[in-house]
């Protein structure tokens, strides 16, 4: 016993050592990163502890994290993460903002938000915030924080997918080993493969046709292709493409005249709205061209449309189970 006293305290006297030392330190210009992905630089504010002292190590766009226990107090800063944490029986206690004008978080995810603290959106995160939050993780994503990666990683250990792309389910993995829970995520992901194995099943010859995708946008409109969030979705689904749509790519920023690239079997539709109702002006201007009105798709009466947040924006597992939802309402339950 009297052993083990002297060795606590002298690892409560270098502890002081080390504190007294940095106190006396100026602080650095600029801060680099090791290969476990935590900042050299002091962290403007001490993580919380996670509820397991069990460490493991995260592979990820910016090389490997260590965490040292299952974390509990997460920080989200993409939108599709803010559903892979709260799918997997988390809700994290900072998260940036949905790609919505109308409040904080989308309608599917609102119930489960509340209380939730606001950390700016995906291009501009508070860090002062997040720091005040005091998180034991945080994720994020190399295309939208890179820059700000450093000073993530000195509050927390921090997480970052690549890029924010049609497969939803490439970020998932990321997020759930990050969150110490592979094996539940992998299991979300079965469940959901499983409902695609269902619906081609019973869609049988339905799967022929050809699905149009278009979103209207204040000042833009684009024909969404096959590296879409919904592309994804139709594609593991077994759905046809219109031939200008049949590409691996994003998307088209197109005129007018490429409203006959719009054309399909179906065609659904979507509309981000901002503020001042731009989207919706746009929507209404290309719905009432001639050349809209003389799509076959459109005289057949064979144009729907859905929600920008679920077949779009927010990108993540909730989003392509609602937006499964909906494509068995229209081809399955008719």
């Amino acid at each position: 016993m009297f052993r083990n006293f002297r060795s606590m305290a002298l690892i409560l006297i270098t502890a002081c050592v080390f504190i007294v030392a940095g106190c006396g330190q100026q602080a650095p210009t600029s801060q680099t990163t090791d290969k476990t992905g935590a900042s050299n630089s002091p962290a403007p504010s001490p993580s919380a502890q996670p509820s397991s002292s069990t460490e493991y190590t995260v592979k990820h766009a910016m090389g490997e994290t260590k965490i040292p226990g299952t974390p509990k107090k997460v920080v989200v800063l993409t939108n599709e993460g803010t559903e892979a944490v709260l799918s997997l029986g988390l809700k994290p206690v900072g998260a940036v903002k949905s790609f919505t004008s109308t409040g904080d978080w989308y309608e599917h995810i609102k119930a489960d938000m509340q209380g939730v603290t606001v950390v700016g959106d995906e291009n501009q995160p508070n860090l002062e915030l997040i720091a005040s939050l005091k998180p034991d993780l945080i994720i994020g994503n190399k295309l939208r924080q890179e820059k700000v990666y450093p000073q993530l990683s000195a509050i927390a250990p921090t997480v970052f997918s690549e890029k924010l792309m049609g497969d939803w389910q490439i970020n998932y993995r990321v997020y759930a080993e990050a969150l110490n829970k592979k094996a539940e995520g992998d299991k979300i992901i079965g469940d959901f493969e499983n409902r695609i194995t269902a619906f081609k099943q019973k869609a049988g010859d339905k799967l022929n046709t050809k699905v149009s995708i278009v979103r209207f946008m204040p000042g833009k409109v684009r024909i969404y292709m096959k590296d879409t969030f919904s592309g994804v979705v139709l594609k593991k689904l077994g759905f046809q493409r219109p031939a200008p749509q049949d590409q691996e790519k994003f998307a088209d920023d197109v005129q007018k005249e490429r409203i006959p690239d719009m054309n399909g079997d179906v065609l659904f539709y979507f509309t981000y709205e901002n503020d001042k109702g731009e989207g919706s002006k746009i929507e209404q201007e290309w719905l009432n061209d001639p050349l809209w009105k003389n799509l076959d798709v459109v005289k057949k009466g064979n144009v729907q449309q859905v929600s920008d947040a679920i077949w779009n924006t927010a990108g993540g597992i909730k989003a392509a189970n609602l937006l499964l939802d909906d494509l068995e309402k229209y081809f399955l339950k008719k």
